[in-house]
């Protein structure tokens, strides 16, 4: 009642609303009825034992059988495995892997024979099982406990016995168990080892009973008529024992002394008091012994290695004494079991009754108190459960509609606007080269050929730009369903061969093979002509991007097997593609990358959807660097075409369309033929160097022959080639396109910014990409310039101008001192490229203290005495006075510029402390740093 007081006042507070009492009443009563039937016992760990016994058939092994069981009533946390062999050694290897294989604890082996079972006992030791073994030896070290008799001192003890017997003289046959199990070897042994000084004392015969009396039996029977003069028989066992007695009483008619061993009160003790064997070596089974060791084992306990059960002698002098004690020992086993039994009997009684008590006395008070409350808020709680139950399911389905419409719009959106940002990319860049031209044309009309060259440039731009906005308007067109076919009969060999010549002014000049291939002479086919061609030219002029010079591009055309379709096959050897792009080629919107190409990301996607109104297919195969190939498949006849889809066509028109199409889609493949104007050899060269970096090459061009009066310019068309050229040959300016292949421009300006080689270059960023965070992100790379297209071009060449002049200027803070050499145009590349690569690590490594000739040499890869000699050559001083002119030079622009203390400033500098940059100064300055701030 004290403990429920606290409980009922609290629930009877106003305070307390309904639903939290109902609440509180069920946990109250869990709780009483948890704390009233939980008792203070510990689950104990379980473990699993295995026990491979030899054979079970004997009395002694029973024996030992039952005192394990009577043993592990005591430990019911133990689950015992048994299996016996019959006394076949090949039967109880098999049982014995099979006990492995349980997930057992600890495995118990008593061996039919030694050297048979060894394996297995050293693989279960090996596993980390630890192994009992029983009776008999196995021929290895490897296990973790022996328990049995010491059957050398039984044989010993047997010995001895039969010389005290016979008076040391007299004629012995022996009768052994199994010849290769331990007991059998070492009780032979000892008996021999007894009796050997004994020379009076004979074995005249040795017999093989192998533990069994049946067949020691029938072999004694073979022999015994031959040895009526025998004084004694020693049977390793009592069974066997026995079983000589029947023999030489009812077929030999004498009766010898017999010796034999276990002792059990149920054999031994019993063929020893009715004198039908003259003693009995007592051989205790160990049993109980066995499953206590087991435990400590278990247990984490030392147990010791070897463990010897002591034995006696047991004859007509002490059996009865023996007997007496064995029937007291199972007298007083049987009046445990029977207490066992009753205490388990008594505790489950009083553990019910206990229970049962708690629960009645909380029930009662409990439901007295607060029934009629526990079963109202009950009924609130699952009404109110229901509801929001239901609502929350209502919330969740509602929820992961949205999460999944989502997601979708997301990756559609996200798919359109990569692609209109790229395809914005491909208007500008013909928008540059037109408008760029424009100018020029307009700036200057002097050189006849200069101006002819732009006009073909600007066509060629217009063409494209008009190819990007046909594409665009037939894809616009099929996604809302308004492409409709016009579908006229035509000769397919012909149609293909058309379009086919369009190119072979191109492969002429590229030295390409290209060909039709085909067995037909002709084969009429529905198609819209407006449509197919497209197919053709974009597969076409794709084949001639991707493949190189002196590649082929080979066209096919045949029936298929059953005759039902026309097949065009389009297969070329080029740099072929990629499975993520295989798997995706004809997805809209999607861009693959092949070497220096990218796609619009419409081309193909829109000739499967041409292909299909024509009731066709389109498939891809290619392998990476090999070829691509695309096969068309389009059905012969106009079955499959409705009547509005029929139209006729006259060959004019088709050689109209046809011709359009060309100019359309061959500009992007015709080269411009560029005349360089004649340089005179004895020309200055030009004070500065310009890398570009554009895939397009009419651009890249274009850029190049407008630069190229005032700068010697370098070109690249993809990442790795930029990087190439700006290591090798160490340019003054860099302007390079943000959408390239390989590494882009973002990541092309990373590496050059943080590369001690190139970090002083001036990178300028030329793109379409036009958004206030796209230009963020190119300055976070470090640009120092962000161009975008269509771009004027007199302002790209004053933004190179003024990044020039003011890197120049920046430099002259740093080297104001550098010697007049160092600035003149005799230099040669290679030279100017070591002074670049050599001035930008000192300026970037001035604050190092360690900064000295040992590292720049590391750094750079070359030695002490090139590196003196160079700088001595080319800088008129040597190293170490140049890094102290550089430090200098730098904290003389701090002092006038930054608001850094001294302090701070050497430290900036490079020298090792502030009295130490003092003195250097005024050496070199005539003033100290605080003089010099405060002229």
């Amino acid at each position: 009642m004290t403990l429920l007081s606290p409980i009922i006042n609290y629930l009877l507070s106003p305070k307390r609303g309904s639903f939290y009492k109902g609440r509180l009443v069920v946990s109250s009563l869990i709780l009483l009825i948890f704390f009233g039937a939980c008792t203070s016992e510990q689950k104990q760990r379980s473990f699993t034992i295995g026990f491979s016994q030899c054979v079970e058939s004997d009395d002694w092994r029973k024996t030992m059988l039952q005192e394990m069981n009577r043993e592990l009533a005591f430990h019911p946390n133990i689950q015992f495995l048994y299996r016996q062999a019959d006394g076949n050694s090949q039967k109880q290897v098999v049982q014995a892997n099979e006990l492995l294989q349980s997930a057992i604890d600890l495995f118990i082996i008593s061996p039919n024979e030694g050297e048979p079972l060894t394996p297995v006992v050293e693989q279960a030791f090996k596993k980390g099982i630890p192994v009992i073994v029983v009776d008999r030896k196995v021929a290895t070290p490897h296990y973790t406990a022996f328990i049995g008799s010491d059957n050398f001192a039984i044989g010993k003890m047997a010995g001895q016995y039969a010389v005290h017997l016979l008076h040391g003289t007299g004629k012995i046959i022996e009768i052994t168990g199994l010849p290769k199990s331990s007991p059998a070897m070492e009780r032979h042994n000892g008996f021999a080892d007894a009796i050997k000084n004994y020379p009076q004392l004979q074995v005249v015969q040795q017999v093989n009973g192998e533990w069994l009396p049946d067949t020691a039996k029938n072999e004694l029977l073979k022999i015994a008529a031959r040895y009526r003069d025998v004084n004694l028989v020693f049977a390793q066992n009592d069974m066997m024992a026995q079983a000589a007695y029947e023999v030489f009483k009812n077929k030999v008619g004498i009766k010898p002394a017999i010796i034999g061993v276990d002792g059990l009160p149920s054999t031994g003790l019993q063929f020893v008091s009715n004198k039908t064997i003259t003693a009995t070596m007592l051989n205790p089974t160990g049993g109980e012994e066995i499953i206590r060791t087991a435990v400590k084992i278990l247990n984490k306990e030392n147990v010791p290695k070897e463990n010897l059960i002591q034995t006696t002698v047991i004859d007509s002098t002490n059996v009865r004494i023996m007997q007496l004690q064995v029937a007291k020992a199972a007298s007083q086993q049987t009046q445990i079991e029977r207490q066992k039994t009753m205490l388990k009997e008594q505790t489950r009684i009083y553990n019910n009754q206990r229970s049962f008590v708690y629960i009645l006395i909380s029930s009662l008070f409990l439901a007295l108190i607060l029934g009629g409350l526990a079963f109202y808020s009950l009924q609130q709680y699952r009404k109110i459960s229901k509801k929001l139950q239901l609502q929350n399911q209502e919330i969740l389905e509602q929820q992961a509609q949205l999460v999944q419409m989502s997601e979708k719009a997301k990756a559609a959106n996200e798919a359109k606007v990569n692609f209109f940002t790229n395809i914005s990319h491909e208007f500008r860049t013909p928008l540059t080269l037109i408008l760029g031209p424009l100018e020029e044309l307009m700036g200057s009309n002097k050189n006849q050929y200069n101006t002819s060259q732009t006009h073909g440039l600007i066509r060629k731009n217009v063409l494209r730009l008009l190819r990007l906005v046909n594409q665009l308007m037939d894809f616009r067109k099929i996604e809302v369903d308004k492409m409709k076919l016009r579908a006229s009969e035509n000769d397919l060999i012909v149609f293909v061969s058309d379009i086919i010549q369009s190119y072979k002014s191109i492969a002429q000049k590229r030295n390409i093979d290209l060909r039709l291939i085909t067995p037909e002479s002709h084969l009429n086919s529905w198609i819209d002509v407006t449509m197919l061609d497209k197919v053709i030219f974009n597969l076409l002029s794709n084949a001639f991007k991707f493949t190189k010079d002196n590649g082929y591009i080979h066209v096919y055309i045949n029936k298929s097997e059953s005759g039902n379709n026309a097949i065009i096959k389009i297969e070329d050897n080029g740099v072929g593609m990629s499975k993520d792009a295989i798997e995706h080629a004809f997805d809209v919107f999607y861009q693959g990358e092949y070497e220096n190409y990218k796609g619009s990301g419409l081309g193909l996607a829109l000739s499967k959807s041409l292909i299909e109104l024509h009731k066709g297919s389109i498939t891809v195969a290619s392998e990476s660097l090999k070829g691509t190939t695309f096969e068309i498949f389009l059905p012969l006849g106009n079955k499959h075409l409705a009547k509005d889809e029929m139209v006729s066509s006259s060959p004019e028109a088709i050689n109209s369309i046809l011709y359009e199409h060309e100019k359309i889609f061959t500009a992007d493949l015709i080269t411009e033929q560029t005349v360089k104007q004649e340089v005179n050899t004895n020309q200055t060269r030009k004070e500065y160097t310009i890398l570009i970096i554009e895939d397009n090459a009419d651009l890249r061009q274009f850029l190049a022959n407008k630069l190229s009066a005032e700068y010697d310019i370098l070109e690249a068309e993809n990442g790795q080639m930029a990087l190439q050229q700006a290591f090798d040959h160490i340019p003054d300016l860099i302007i390079c396109d943000v959408v390239i292949p390989g590494k882009d421009g973002l990541a092309l300006t990373r590496i050059i910014k943080t590369d001690f080689r190139t970090s002083h270059i001036p990178v300028i960023l030329l793109t379409a990409k036009t958004s206030i965070e796209q230009q963020i992100e190119g300055m976070k790379n470090w640009a120092d310039a962000y161009v975008t297209k269509p771009f004027n071009t007199l302002f790209l060449d004053q933004t190179i101008k003024s990044l020039l002049a003011n890197r120049a200027r920046l430099k002259e803070h740093f080297t104001g001192e550098m010697p007049v050499a160092l600035n003149t145009q005799t230099i040669s590349k290679p030279d100017r490229k070591f002074i670049s690569e050599f001035t930008a690590l000192v300026e970037n490594n001035l604050s190092n203290e360690d900064l000295n000739v040992d590292s720049i040499c590391k750094n750079m890869g070359i030695s002490r005495v090139l590196l003196y000699k160079k700088v001595k050559t080319l800088m008129n001083m040597n190293v170490n006075d140049y890094i102290l002119s550089t430090r200098l030079q730098k904290a003389k622009y701090l002092i006038k510029n930054e608001s850094f203390t001294i302090a701070e400033i050497a430290s900036r500098t490079g020298f090792t402390s502030p009295a130490y940059f003092s003195t250097v100064f005024k050496s070199k300055v005539g003033v100290t740093p605080k003089e010099f701030r405060e002229k």
